[in-house]
């Protein structure tokens, strides 16, 4: 059918040639064409007045044979668009149609507003030029998303980057938060996003734990820890975010730095140490408010310099839970962080009768909602065994992730200069990438007909989550990714991988989960 349609436009785009011909010919040839419509409209139509106007030369070249060039070349990209159909000669299509819809309107201003008179056969090259661009960009739905994606990438990684990165990371992400809030609270803005930035197809849809999720790229807890992107997200194409983490009792953050950057190694330094407003005042903010996807509640233990001990830890996480549970927030899943590298004190849900002690006690509270455990990186195959082993005998526990923050400072991923800057926090981002991609294949082999996996660290391009998908996970997670490669990041990825898919021969998303353990 779409073939049909671009054969349409062809069409069109052969009449232009046509017209434009025409005009050349005439303008050559020292002849002015008949206006037929002068006879009905003779003050307002008057080819004469306009093809012999000033205005319908441009550095000596007449308008009318570089409207042939237009359309001509128009024509034969429309041609080998059809013919091949390449992403290159597409987009060429929109761009061409796009510039002759502009230059059309600046004509027909010269002819209504400064010569006062119109040509017929140039208002018909205007509104084939119109009805040209109009199609395009109804029909090339995918094609217009996807070039404005990589156009909006290509500045942004080039120059917007270079500006944010000059500027404190903390002052860009409270800005940028402040500004995501502000563009949710307008709906004609989040469809204006919508139009240019969300890629939809259901073959990156799935339902997952009794969750639809419209694709598998989610943002990861620890960017949107106040509550304020919800009603953004969806228009920029993520397909499910998760707040937090929360705690029980508010958290202002750890000791500055909480952020900072280290472009050599595509990472992040974190350091807020579970920063949020507590489980209450989330809770009221998450209550006023309707989610478009699936949205999730990171919780862990409250942070902060008063110690805690073992059983206070899991009855302050006991109570997140209680308080989410009671509330009337219509959020989808949960995540228990147990792996937060950034708490003041000795506590730690590892050991095997923590973990026990921990999830025995949650499991009292017959959580409504699935859950999904975020694992740590750092551990060896044999301790992440033993932890999977002891999650796996609490069925109200669905799935797991991984993971969390790399803690080795002299990991190879990671540029040794841009690691002496930071005395604190540790480190999110590509060096994460290797250990993941480890995990979710072996969490996989080992449990993937009881676990969910989401895979999260390291994820830059639609490569980067193919391959964890590939590995196992069923959906992937970021924060870092759209740091270095910019929002549209999250369309780029949703796009690529339906070309990843056709390159395997797959139908659907859900068929390449695990095919590489």
């Amino acid at each position: 059918m779409k073939r049909y349609i671009f054969i349409i436009l062809l069409i069109l785009a052969i009449a232009g040639i046509a017209d434009a011909g025409y005009l050349t010919y005439e303008h050559y040839a020292h002849a002015v064409p008949t206006c037929t419509i002068n006879r009905f409209l003779p003050m307002f139509s008057d080819c004469g007045a306009v093809l012999r106007s000033k205005y319908s030369l441009i550095f000596g070249i007449p308008l009318a044979l570089l409207g042939l060039i237009h359309y001509f070349i128009l024509a034969s990209v429309l041609a080998l668009a059809i013919i091949s159909n390449k992403k290159f000669w597409w987009f060429w299509v929109l761009i061409e149609a796009t510039a002759g819809a502009f230059a059309s309107v600046y004509f027909m201003y010269l002819q209504i507003g400064i010569i006062g008179k119109l040509c017929l056969y140039c208002t018909l090259s205007a509104l084939i030029s119109f009805i040209i661009f109009t199609f395009a960009i109804l029909w090339m739905e995918m094609e217009r998303k996807a070039l404005f994606i990589y156009i909006s990438g290509f500045v942004y990684q080039h120059f917007l980057k270079s500006i944010f990165f000059l500027i404190d990371p903390e002052v860009v992400h409270v800005s940028m938060v402040g500004m995501g809030e502000l563009m949710g609270t307008f709906s004609l803005k989040r469809k204006l996003i919508t139009a240019f930035l969300k890629i939809q197809n259901k073959k990156l849809e799935q339902n997952i734990a009794s969750i639809h999720f419209a694709n598998p790229v989610g943002l990861s807890a620890g960017f949107d820890y106040e509550v304020r992107l919800t009603q953004i997200l969806p228009s920029i194409g993520f397909g499910f975010e998760t707040v937090g983490t929360i705690t029980n009792s508010s958290y202002e953050g750890n000791t500055r730095p909480m952020l900072g950057r280290l472009p050599k190694s595509k990472s992040l330094m974190v350091n807020k140490g579970f920063k949020n407003l507590g489980a209450g005042e989330t809770m009221r903010r998450m209550s006023r408010l309707h989610f478009e996807m699936p949205v999730g509640i990171s919780i862990g233990r409250t942070n902060g310099k008063k110690n805690m001990t073992q059983k206070q830890s899991v009855e302050d996480v006991v109570r997140a839970f209680t308080l989410f549970e009671k509330s009337r927030v219509r959020h989808s899943y949960y995540e228990l962080n147990i792996s937060c590298p950034n708490l003041y004190g000795n506590i730690s849900f590892y050991p095997s009768q923590n973990l026990k002690q921990l999830l025995s006690e949650v499991q009292k509270l017959k959580i409504s909602r699935p859950v999904f455990v975020k694992m740590p990186i750092e551990k060896s195959d044999k301790e992440v065994k033993e932890m999977l082993k002891i999650i796996s005998e609490f069925s109200f526990i669905k799935g797991v992730i991984f993971g969390n923050l790399q803690k080795d400072r002299k990991d190879p991923s990671l540029d040794p200069e841009e690691v002496k800057k930071f005395k604190v926090g540790y480190f999110s981002g590509k060096p994460t990438e290797r250990r993941s991609n480890e995990l979710i294949k072996l969490s996989y082999r080992l449990y993937k007909k009881r676990f969910i996996i989401i895979g999260c660290g390291g994820i830059f391009s639609a490569k980067d989550a193919y391959k964890k998908i590939r590995l196992g996970a069923s959906l992937v997670q970021l924060i870092t990714g759209m740091i270095y490669q910019g929002p549209g990041l999250i369309g780029q990825i949703n796009l690529e991988l339906l070309d990843l898919l056709k390159r395997d021969g797959l139908k659907h998303i859900s068929e390449a989960i695990g095919r590489d353990s």
